[in-house]
């Protein structure tokens, strides 16, 4: 399979651990890796304008199959020109296929074979999205990186139901192949499944490889799994799928998640976590997570990171912040957004920076410790 417009270079690699520094080429531009993508849900990213999102280094960025399809509909973007044009984002662009917000999202959903049958949430009209219509989707919205569409299996669930949606995703990955109209100028990676159970997974990943795809995803992480899991999961699976393909982990962005699956081999990242927690006030400062609405915030007349180049730490102070936030103002939450994302960029942008000089463990080696009892979330401030 011709996949020429999208190459992935490995440019340096850490001495201790599986990770790893390198360049995924597309036909919007390049990403360099590892890299947190923002998440712009419904052609997006809340409170954020493009501008912000250039300012804050990003270069890849994600929009959602299921969200974009039920409003305004495919069509409507396709008549804009695809998505790119229709939001004015003119770097690469991935999509999901829709099927964990089919899965997660909806009460009312039934599963064969062919595909799912779900209730719009918007209007109760009934939907049905199989492999085909996710591609036909994808195929109408533009990105340059396109899903599978995959059966997301919940945690916890018996190793029975694990077998069944993860070799329906396998079969329903053959009929997103034979669909894709386009793979000239859009990727198309499959998603690793397989639950907790890391011989599924590996079975998994070794079988995905014949499809010689041009980029590898692991999904159904940080669906309700205690941390260590995760962990484990990744440790095992990343290391598994093509060196010379990139690796997407899905729905993964606080620090010490991306710097152990970093550690594991993994190159790309997205997660709605930096511009979920501005809108409940919180910024990522330096590994921690601060609640910005706190009173020792109301006198606080410094920058919220003075090292942090964004707009909101080089002109605001933690005093303006905690006013805007406590009085529920949008800007405030832009603010927030903007360092955030700023931050969880710039945090595997220093990673990658470490890798090229092989000083990887020896900068990021303390996010690298899981325990049994660990909590994902950030110590609060």
């Amino acid at each position: 399979m011709n996949h020429s417009n999208f190459t992935f270079d490995c440019l340096g690699k850490c001495s201790h651990t599986h990770a790893r520094a390198g360049v995924f080429h597309t036909p919007h531009g390049i990403v360099e890796t590892p890299r947190f993508m923002p998440v712009g849900t419904t052609a997006t990213v809340k409170t954020l304008t493009p501008a912000h999102l250039e300012d804050a280094q990003a270069q890849m960025v994600l929009a959602n199959t299921y969200h974009l399809h039920l409003r305004p509909g495919e069509d409507i973007i396709r008549e804009a020109g695809g998505l790119h044009k229709f939001m004015n984002w003119k770097g690469p662009m991935l999509t999901d296929s829709g099927g964990f917000q089919v899965f997660s999202l909806s009460k009312t959903r039934k599963i064969t074979e062919e595909g799912v049958t779900f209730k719009s949430p918007l209007d109760g009209r009934t939907i049905f999205i199989s492999p085909e219509k996710s591609i036909e989707i994808q195929n109408a919205l533009g990105a340059d990186v396109i899903m599978a569409f995959d059966e997301c299996p919940p945690y916890p669930a018996t190793r029975e139901e694990v077998v069944a949606a993860t070799d329906r995703t396998y079969r329903w990955l053959e009929r997103c192949i034979q669909a894709h109209q386009r793979p000239e100028d859009q990727a198309l990676f499959p998603i690793v499944q397989g639950g907790v159970h890391l011989d599924l997974r590996a079975e998994t990943a070794k079988a995905l490889q014949a499809f010689d795809l041009p980029g590898y995803a692991i999904g159904g992480v940080s669906v309700g799994e205690p941390s260590h899991f995760i962990h484990k999961i990744v440790r095992a699976t990343a290391p598994l799928l093509p060196a010379n393909k990139p690796r997407y982990l899905m729905g993964v962005g606080t620090y010490k998640e991306m710097a152990i699956a970093i550690a594991s081999g993994i190159d790309l990242f997205d997660c709605v976590i930096p511009t979920r927690v501005a809108r409940h006030g919180a910024a990522f400062v330096r590994g921690e997570r601060w609640n910005l609405k706190n009173a020792p915030f109301k006198r606080d007349f410094t920058p919220l990171d003075d090292t942090c180049p964004c707009y909101t730490c080089q002109n605001f102070t933690r005093a303006y912040l905690c006013h805007l936030i406590r009085c529920g103002e949008i800007t405030g939450f832009t603010l927030l957004s903007l360092h955030n994302i700023t931050e969880l960029i710039r945090f595997t942008q220093q990673i990658r920076d470490a890798i090229l000089r092989d000083k990887f463990v020896e900068e990021f080696g303390h996010w690298l410790n899981s325990d049994e009892n660990e909590v994902i979330d950030e110590p609060q401030h």
